[in-house]
């Protein structure tokens, strides 16, 4: 299957349709979209990677700029952890972080292995992986498995940045991820401070802050790419910008509104989900007035990205916030949050990593939830009387869906359903027109809420049409603003 929605066009097992995805979703009527916002204080807060115990090379502080990935059965988090050092360090200063890995079944306990691959205070239990042996700083890493590779050796890929290499981005390969052998071109891009990256169609699309784009600027969502991970373009994409301050301001290097590493991605096929920080600087130099929520945005090519709702916080740093040394007679509490690349649907959930900034000594690594996929939703609006809008019949139409030579089984993502609020599907062809039987008096339609829930229609299980087609959403009953749409899901068979 193939759905031309800008971006690739891509054969896919899945299509999944979100309301925040408005190349996929583009035409709508009626309808309000919506999306949920975790709230990191408010008592929802969980460590769920603590720092160590005393002496172990994460016993200080975290910091999650790293990657969270299925292997097999688990799940492994690569995270950089600091731990007691020397008072002029192994490349001087005490700011040392090395890579460290951990293991989970369920995205909530996660073990600490004991790897023994690299000594660290006269000894090697510990759950370092092998980067050189762990002798150099790592400021960020992200890290892709590759089981598309032929070669064995670098199934599992590495971007990082270290201060060895000056902060230009290095790579490196693995074939266990756990023992790693760098580029012998590192490194191999220029400055780049990164939360994440994807795989589309061959081509690895690697976004930071930092770089080449907007000289003096460097908190802005630019993006590299590269065919084989080993040469990456010199030349960068921008793909977001939020600033309120000129781009060339040499006094606002700390001050306004900008974009916080890039973005960690979850590639869904039609289109990527990042999240990004939110780096308000008040207008002032001073990091310790800094605050950042974590916001959205997508994109359907890897380059180009747009937020669904501009400057909404998809994880709130709420009271999330930390302690500072007093100014005046007041201690400052300013709550900022920072991303990796980690997301995971787990039974009922949807889950993503994250930490508090590491300026304020990161306790530990945390997760926001949501229910399964319902990261935002669409709701029909109600029509005020006299009014020129009309809200009546509200419903949406997807981009044009190519099933080549599949059937495709159509499931629903929905809420809010009753005996007073309903939704039918109707499948058209690309000129909008009803393909006989597909209609939605022959619509079996879900009653009941739930995160796949099956339509059909009389006489047809599943969808089957020559051509390229449009699925068609319709809210009904009287109670028509109960309904929640939070995604489409099209699954060949």
């Amino acid at each position: 299957m193939k759905i031309l929605n800008g971006g690739p066009a891509l054969d896919l097992d899945e299509i999944a349709l979100f309301p925040f995805d408005d190349r996929s979703l583009p035409f709508q009527k009626g309808v309000l979209l919506n999306l949920n916002s975790y709230q990191a204080g408010c008592g929802n807060t969980k460590v769920v990677l603590p720092v160590g115990d005393e002496g172990d090379p994460d016993s200080e502080h975290i910091a999650y700029y790293g990657t969270v990935t299925r292997v097999g059965n688990e799940l492994w988090m690569w995270y950089l952890g600091q731990g007691p050092e020397p008072e002029e360090g192994p490349e001087g200063g005490t700011w040392f972080q090395r890579v460290c890995l951990a293991t989970s079944t369920d995205g909530r306990t996660w073990t600490k292995p004991n790897l023994g691959l690299c000594e660290y205070r006269g000894n090697t239990d510990n759950n370092l992986i092998d980067l050189d042996g762990g002798t150099y700083h790592v400021a960020a890493c992200v890290v892709i498995h590759d089981e598309e590779d032929p070669d064995p050796a670098r199934r599992f890929k590495m971007a990082f940045e270290a201060r060895k290499y000056k902060a230009q981005f290095a790579v490196a390969y693995s074939a266990d991820g756990l023992t790693w052998t760098e580029s012998p071109n590192n490194p191999v891009g220029p400055w780049l401070e990164m939360s994440g990256g994807t795989k589309i169609d061959g081509v690895f699309y690697m976004p930071g802050q930092g770089g080449k784009h907007i000289p003096g600027r460097g908190r802005q969502f630019a993006t590299h790419i590269s065919y084989d991970w080993e040469n990456w373009s010199e030349a960068s994409v921008l793909g977001l910008q939020r600033t309120n301050v000129h781009p060339r301001d040499p006094f606002a290097k700390d001050s306004g509104e900008q974009i916080h590493l890039g973005a960690g991605l979850w590639n869904r096929g039609n289109v990527v989900i990042g999240f990004y920080g939110m780096w308000n600087g008040h207008h002032s130099n001073d990091r310790r007035l800094t605050t950042m929520n974590l916001g959205m945005a997508v994109t359907q090519n890897g380059l180009h990205y747009y937020e669904p709702i501009p400057n909404f916080p998809i994880v709130s740093a709420a009271e999330d916030g930390w302690e500072l040394p007093p100014m005046g007679h007041q201690t400052v509490n300013f709550p900022a949050l920072i991303q990796g690349q980690g997301f995971e649907n787990i039974g009922d959930e949807t889950l993503f990593w994250y930490c508090p900034w590491p300026e304020q000594k990161s306790d530990g690594v945390r997760v926001a939830t949501w229910e399964r996929d319902r990261l935002g939703y669409f709701t029909a609006t109600l029509g005020k009387p006299g009014s020129r809008i009309d809200e009546s019949d509200p419903h949406v139409v997807s981009a044009p869906i190519d099933l080549g030579d599949a059937d495709a089984a159509l499931t629903l993502n929905v809420g809010g359903l009753s005996e007073w609020s309903n939704v039918t599907v109707e499948v058209l062809n690309e000129r909008f027109e009803v393909i006989p039987g597909y209609d939605r008096g022959a619509c079996h339609a879900p009653t009941e809420s739930g995160f796949a829930e099956p339509v059909t229609w009389t006489g047809h299980d599943t969808i089957s049409a020559d051509g390229k087609i449009r699925l068609r959403l319709d809210y009904g009953g009287v109670r028509v603003e109960d309904t929640k749409l939070y995604a489409m899901y099209l699954n060949a068979q």
